[in-house]
């Protein structure tokens, strides 16, 4: 089996690059060594989460009903069946791209792939004989894997990952969270709302590692005034658990601390899956157990690319697709002997959090900003004090822009708020078009709305300029 362009792992950036690359031509196959076909997002990530999310957002709506002035005394839930619900979907969704993977426009093979050298890959799948593939070039996308950190006693007590809260279908009492970042949080959000006595416990100075302290902040503050408990810049030094109790002791601000409950959430992270590969084989550079590449998606091999959560930056959906379909495009311009590549731009890198509030980002944070010594000004407007967020009765947050101070084009911006997730891509099109402040501020906005938010820190921004 020879092959111009061979993929391996048919999720997001692999089922992208193979789109493209079909279109151009290129004779494509995807090879997915997954139990299941869709890839992290459908299967173990984005859908399913936010399904259940979903749920629980509606739970929270009835429990604020006489705030409304409406009456709903009698409410509850069902893990069964918002877990069934949740299987519905991921089955829908799996289903439509297991009939896009077999389409016919490229070859889809099931087999675990592992390189033999640069160019040949050794293909097995239970119960076939082993078989080899050769292509010119490689895109890995294998996706990524829960991680187990070197914490005492974490497996011995029980700890579940994303996965098992994913498919679990009871709703404990308690709930101890390990981690800051959007797992963590949005299962904390999850539970949380169902009435669970969440811990979040993180071991860096706030949640969401890198993001404005601001944001962090105002998270952290809402999960508290929800009955949540919030610990960062902790150690962790022991997990256990005792006669069917599971606990957390953790070094905070000096002193010792124990947490009990009646589930442990590993949500420390994930990493590049990518141990069965035969990397070394290929040659591929490896960093901190990430497939190294260029903004042109390229390895140390230039033939042999990666996108997605095996490379990174960003463990995001719209980027692993945006990556896969430009290494797809200078796949097809390698093989014609062209040199002029492409580049992965990351100026409007989008990231959101579907937790209570949101949080969503643009482009540029503050501390971004000033990493790369740009001159800066910001601008930020609460939605306390926000006509139409104060109707609907979600006044927590703030929207804050972020501008050159010099030229007033806008670099950045962030939402912690409601439907922040929707919000933020104001924004996204402003930037896409390279709009100043200024020139933002001047888009009518109707009233009242959430959007109109934004022409308050754009209105301070266009000001001052």
């Amino acid at each position: 089996m020879e092959y111009d362009f061979a993929i391996i792992g048919g999720g997001s950036a692999g089922y992208s690059a193979a789109r493209t690359a079909a279109g151009l031509g290129l004779k494509t196959v995807v090879i997915e060594g997954g139990e299941q076909v869709g890839g992290l997002c459908i299967l173990r990530g984005c859908m399913p989460s936010k399904a259940l999310i979903e749920s629980a957002n509606r739970f929270l709506t009835l429990r604020r009903a006489k705030e409304f002035g409406l009456s709903a005394e009698t409410i509850g839930f069902n893990g069964a069946e918002i877990l069934a619900r949740k299987r519905r979907l991921i089955a829908d969704f799996a289903g439509y791209r297991a009939e896009q993977l077999a389409s016919g426009k490229f070859t889809f093979i099931r087999a675990r792939a592992t390189f033999t050298d640069a160019h040949t890959v050794n293909l097995t799948w239970p119960g076939e004989s082993p078989r080899t593939l050769s292509a010119k070039a490689f895109l890995i996308s294998a996706g990524s894997e829960t991680h187990w950190p070197d914490v005492a006693g974490l497996r011995e007590a029980g700890a579940i990952t994303s996965d098992e809260f994913l498919e679990s279908d009871s709703i404990p009492k308690s709930a101890i969270v390990l981690g800051g970042g959007p797992v963590a949080l949005e299962a904390a959000h999850y539970w949380n709302a169902f009435g669970v006595k969440v811990t979040i416990i993180q071991r860096g100075s706030q949640l969401m590692t890198g993001s404005d302290v601001d944001l962090a902040t105002t998270l952290a503050e809402a999960f508290r005034q929800r009955g949540a408990e919030v610990y960062t810049d902790t150690k962790i030094t022991a997990c256990g658990q005792t006669d069917g109790v599971r606990w957390v002791e953790f070094d905070h601000q000096g002193a010792a601390r124990r947490v009990e409950a009646e589930v442990i959430l590993n949500s420390l992270g994930r990493r590049p899956a990518i141990r069965s590969l035969g990397l070394a084989e290929a040659g591929v550079t490896v960093t901190r157990s990430r497939v190294e590449t260029s903004a042109t998606q390229q390895t140390n091999q230039p033939h042999i690319f990666a996108a997605g959560d095996v490379s990174g930056p960003h463990e995001i959906v719209h980027i692993a697709i945006t990556q896969g379909e430009i290494a797809a495009r200078n796949v097809a311009r390698l093989l014609r002997g062209e040199s002029d590549f492409e580049q992965t731009d990351y100026r409007l890198k989008l990231f959101a959090t579907f937790t209570e509030p949101q949080m969503a980002t643009v482009g540029l944070s503050e501390n971004e900003a000033r990493d790369q010594k740009l001159p800066f000004r910001a601008a930020s407007y609460p939605f306390n004090d926000h006509g139409k967020s104060m109707v609907m009765g979600e006044t927590e947050g703030f929207v804050k822009l972020i501008a050159h101070a010099e030229t007033g084009e806008i670099l950045g911006a962030a939402v912690v708020g409601p439907h922040a997730s929707d919000l933020i891509h104001e924004v996204v099109v402003a930037m896409a078009f390279r709009a100043t402040a200024a020139q933002f501020a001047l888009i009518p906005h109707y009233h009242p709305t959430l959007a109109e938010i934004w022409t308050y820190p754009a209105e301070e921004l266009a000001e001052s300029s």
